[in-house]
């Protein structure tokens, strides 16, 4: 076993024994999310100093609130500043098991599981889960290259019981209500996803430009949402799937299409349904379990927690 190897087998290990008692103990929570979040070097959330030190209580142990004070500043803080639990009452023992849970479930887990499991409130359980997909959300994308697939998919129900012909045509082409998702995919690499009310080959053109890298050899089905497309790229090669075909060489676009079926399964087993309102969020949450196929779950929640630092998102936005 190599060095580099070596070391993400001991942090794996490290984790996940620490994940029974940072979920059942909040001392143990506490210093669990301050270990991931500063590692040796406590700081403060408000100045950035590491002039800080821990506030004790009476009996000597820490303090009851767990917090910290800064010489350089003089606030007071605790673990929870700066972050996506910031503000919630929910225990931070509670938070773990919620973030352990979310980055270990293949398929995504449920607010309402959540709910059972830590016997909160559901609209509690829901907001924490919206807040753990919002410090999913990528940080610094920058740009896919080499091989790069370009497909789109649609998510949602169809219309039932609708038989007035407006109606139908206000839902649009497909006579249903299914939000549109575009998802470009690195052969090899990380994936981005895009939902909009309506796609076309304008949006679609700019999501592309924005994503990937003009020496991008890009690849793609028939429609025509991608027709000119690669002009500003290295080369557009096509699938055509209505005529039978889905692989011709190198030339096929099933990564991406494997990425939809895993959205799909996740959607439909463990959500069962999601919202147009909500569906970034739940994108963003596939999106990162694919971007870290290849970390173990230890690896995933460290890097989950640390990715919560620097994000709000508070009731009203959701």
């Amino acid at each position: 076993m190599n060095k580099e190897a070596l070391k993400r087998s001991l942090r794996k290990n490290d984790i996940i024994k620490q994940m029974p008692k940072a979920c059942s103990d909040e001392l143990h929570a506490v210093e669990f999310l301050e270990h991931h979040r500063w590692g040796d070097k406590p700081t403060c959330a408000h100045c950035g100093s590491e002039h800080v030190y821990q506030m004790l209580g009476r009996d000597g142990g820490r303090n009851k609130r767990f917090l910290w004070r800064c010489k350089a500043c003089t606030k007071q803080y605790t673990v929870r500043i700066g972050t996506v639990f910031e503000d919630s009452r929910i225990p931070l023992r509670h938070w773990c098991f919620a973030f352990w849970r979310a980055c270990t479930a293949k398929k995504g887990v449920s607010a309402l599981e959540i709910k059972r499991q830590i016997q909160v409130s559901y609209k509690s359980a829901l907001f924490m889960m919206h807040r753990i997909r919002f410090a999913m959300s990528d940080d610094g994308p920058g740009f896919l290259t080499g091989t790069v697939e370009i497909d789109e998919t649609y998510v949602g129900g169809k219309v039932r019981h609708k038989t007035d012909v407006e109606t139908r045509k206000k839902l649009g082409w497909r006579g249903d209500n299914k939000t549109p998702v575009v998802a470009i995919v690195q052969r090899g690499g990380n994936i981005r996803t895009m939902t909009a009310p309506k796609v076309n080959s304008r949006n679609i053109k700019e999501f592309v430009r924005g994503n990937v890298h003009k020496t991008a050899h890009i690849m793609t089905d028939e429609s025509p949402f991608y027709h000119g497309l690669g002009k500003k790229y290295a080369s557009h090669e096509t699938i055509t799937h209505s005529a039978g075909e889905y692989a011709r060489g190198d030339v096929t676009t099933n990564t991406v299409e494997g990425f939809f079926s895993l959205l799909k399964r996740g959607i439909h087993g463990s959500y069962h349904a999601v919202s147009k309102q909500h569906l970034h969020r739940y994108l963003a949450e596939f999106e990162y379990r694919y971007n870290t196929r290849e970390w173990d779950d230890g690896e995933r929640t460290a890097e989950i927690i640390r990715k919560a630092v620097g994000k709000r998102l508070v009731y009203k936005a959701i």
